[in-house]
């Protein structure tokens, strides 16, 4: 669906900034990138900060004005920072992404631009004027601009997260260890009881548990950790320190018994 979305970066100055909108965009699914009159590129900078979106910057195109870079736009989106003198419909990210999203919902081979100015200056009055709607990020406002690639990324995140909410796919990755499959298992009723007999076991053998005045003491643990639902992994490191907890009471006992 977001293949249809592109970036558009009017006049940018630096080629960095290229290259790191570049790669933004290509963390969040997007590839179609337009440059308008940018003052440099193609250039070595933007392929260093692309950092492996290659593809998106030679796929570029460039044109000479905004008119020709959203010529064939049903919707565009430009950004803005500053206060206008003449009221616009003016929305967050999260709302230009359901915004953009709604489009192609509805439309889904309408083509859609997210325009980004200058470096130092952003959009002028007259290009603002051809987007259907300015997007405002909500930054501090005694340090409101952001990085050209910051703010490209920031658009495109909200895009991709909007995207795959209403796909129904997750929005984040469960982390993983090598062994997962097996660490992941949760432990046996049998298991859980070895290892409750071994903790009571090393409870009594440091003084902490006194098995003729038990106190709740085991009923509270058994307890405690059943809340957690232990999975086999959680269940050897646990069975690992009380065996080299009862390994250090040894080796206290034998040298107080030498001395």
């Amino acid at each position: 669906m977001l293949k249809n979305v592109r970036v558009v970066l009017v006049n940018t100055s630096h080629p960095g900034n290229i290259g790191g909108a570049a790669r933004a965009m290509k963390n969040m699914g997007l590839s179609e990138l337009v440059l308008v009159d940018p003052e440099r590129f193609p250039d070595p900078d933007a392929v260093s900060r692309a950092s492996g979106a290659d593809d998106v910057l030679a796929n570029a195109r460039i044109v000479a004005t905004l008119e020709e870079a959203i010529a064939d736009c049903s919707l565009v989106l430009g950004t803005s920072a500053r206060d206008r003198r003449i009221p616009w419909p003016v929305l967050d990210p999260r709302e230009s992404a359901d915004k953009v999203l709604d489009q192609l919902e509805q439309l889904p081979d309408a083509q859609i631009a997210l325009v980004f100015g200058r470096e130092d200056s952003g959009l002028t009055t007259d290009e603002l004027q051809r987007c259907q709607y300015h997007v405002h990020i909500p930054s501090m406002p005694d340090f409101s601009s952001l990085n050209l690639a910051a703010a490209v990324q920031v658009l495109a995140y909200e895009l991709r997260m909007q995207g795959l909410q209403r796909e129904g796919a997750p929005t984040k990755m469960h982390k993983v260890e090598t062994t997962a499959v097996f660490n992941e298992i949760p432990a046996t009723a049998g298991e859980l009881e070895q290892f409750y007999q071994h903790l009571e076991q090393v409870l009594v053998e440091i003084g902490f548990h006194d098995p003729q005045k038990p106190r709740q003491l085991m009923p509270r643990l058994r307890r405690l950790y059943g809340r957690v639902h232990l999975n086999r992994m959680e269940m050897n490191i646990l069975r690992g320190i009380l065996t080299e907890t009862q390994k250090a009471v040894g080796v206290k006992a034998a040298g107080e018994r030498r001395s």
